[in-house]
């Protein structure tokens, strides 16, 4: 089976160990989401994921294969990632940003082909406005909607080969319909068979959308189950040192955070 497969890896930054013995596996057809306090390591993880960071121990395994045995273009087809920061060096518009998830498949599509997908793609993020804007001149939010439009058509381009899916707060400085909208996105992904994996902060979205959840504290996996089994309150109130309650709202789960007492 397709799997996107952690086996005991290690990543440090010079003395100090940012993840240690983790092991992880996202599959097709799920959606993982990672969730933890601050850095307890989530981006490190994803990163080592999406085959960008430096293993000290253990390895990656992509289809069964290490990363480090992956050329770029070949991975660029099997898993798109959205970094936590996207910088963009040029004056790109924001359908030009979108097309750069189509630089593998340059050479099998045309440009009428290419841009036709990438403005479908701006379009289900709600971001064909920015189409023909400079991305440089663009909000925080929306260039966000146009960086996540670039990794789901990396995906589109070629769905028979079920890439791996891979974000780093995607919903980070959107607003609450656009952060919805952002995670249906992914869902709709999973449920055609992708693997996802979102690094989240919000619980209740968690909830929402992911198939699985796992918590990272200080490096390490400490948990790692469905959504409804992990996401407990009482373990919750204890990773972020901080009291958290579930509530029914018309038969789904909510969390909230109380604060603490004064």
């Amino acid at each position: 089976m397709t799997t996107l497969r952690a086996e005991a890896i290690e990543v440090r930054a010079g003395t100090k160990t940012l993840i240690a013995d983790v092991s992880l596996v996202v599959g097709p057809g799920e959606f993982l989401a990672v969730i933890g306090p601050n850095g307890a390591g989530k981006s490190t993880l994803l990163g080592a994921l999406a085959g960008d960071r430096l293993l000290a121990q253990g390895e990656v395994l992509l289809d069964g294969k290490p990363m480090t045995r992956w050329n770029k273009r070949d991975l660029a087809k099997r898993r798109a990632v959205l970094p936590q920061h996207s910088n963009v060096a040029f004056d790109f518009t924001g359908l030009q940003v979108a097309m750069l998830g189509l630089l593998a498949h340059r050479d099998r599509m045309s440009e009428p082909q290419m841009r036709s997908l990438a403005e479908q793609a701006l379009a289900e993020t709600e971001a064909l406005a920015f189409a023909d804007r400079p991305y440089t001149v663009l909000s925080g939010g929306e260039r966000q909607r146009v960086q996540l439009a670039r990794v789901l058509v990396q995906c589109d381009a070629e769905p028979s080969h079920l890439p791996f899916l891979l974000l780093d707060e995607p919903i980070a400085g959107l607003d609450l319909s656009h952060q919805h909208a952002a995670l249906a996105s992914a869902r709709r992904r999973a449920d055609r068979g992708l693997g996802v994996l979102a690094v989240l902060h919000d619980l209740n979205m968690a909830a929402r959308y992911a198939d699985r959840v796992a918590i990272m504290e200080q490096g390490r996996v400490t948990a790692s189950g469905s959504a409804s089994s992990v996401l407990e309150p009482a373990r919750l109130s204890a990773v972020f040192a901080t009291p958290i309650v579930r509530v029914e709202v018309d038969g789904t789960s909510a969390f909230l955070s109380p604060g603490r007492q004064a």
